[in-house]
């Protein structure tokens, strides 16, 4: 079996299992990783702020949204271009996000384009990770090819029961350096301690 065929046989368990998960959970899951991660340093201290918007398989980041721009940070949402590409942009209001391409919801085309290297702290999404911080994505390849020019503090969020051990990892997906889960945040696979 090939790298493609393990990530592809992984991606369809974990789904199977994140739709069997409890809505209860899910959102309850959802509300402790966004407290978790609020209270990071690193998140507080950042000026410059990359985040997905969630959807309903993800992590809702709508809380971090919104504390971002209550906080005058400067918030940065991807905006997909073309197949495999995003660009982070600028928004000022969550009424900037519509539905775009897959459905994903998007800030609009005139919202400002923010340098990569601008920004100080990452919030990504991920089909599944372990504590290490390897990442098994959607097979888009958007996020590696962000992770390939982003040097800033980068925080995966995973629900606690789809971590998996063993994630089939090739040369260009980049490890991530914290993964948050509702139990708590991990450094290159062990816990710390949040602020």
């Amino acid at each position: 079996m090939t790298r493609q065929e393990e990530k592809q046989q992984l991606r369809a368990i974990v789904r199977r299992l994140e739709a069997a998960l409890a809505p209860e959970y899910k959102a309850k899951s959802a509300r402790s990783i966004a407290h978790r991660l609020l209270a990071m340093p690193e998140y507080q201290e950042a000026q410059t702020v990359f985040c997905f918007v969630g959807t309903d398989r993800e992590i809702d980041t709508r809380p971090i949204l919104e504390d971002a721009l209550a906080a005058g940070k400067t918030l940065c949402v991807p905006l997909c271009t073309e197949p495999g590409h995003m660009e982070s942009r600028q928004i000022t209001d969550l009424n900037q996000l519509v539905p775009g391409r897959y459905g994903l919801l998007e800030p609009t085309a005139d919202t400002p384009v923010i340098p990569v290297d601008a920004i100080d702290f990452a919030v990504l999404p991920c089909v599944t990770c372990n504590y290490l911080g390897q990442r098994l994505g959607h097979g888009g390849g958007y996020y590696d090819r962000f992770l390939s020019q982003y040097r800033g503090g980068t925080v995966l969020l995973c629900r606690e029961l789809l971590i998996r051990q063993e994630i089939p990892v090739e040369p260009h997906d980049y490890p991530v350096p914290w993964v948050l889960t509702e139990r708590g945040l991990y450094e290159d696979g062990i816990p710390a301690p949040l602020g």
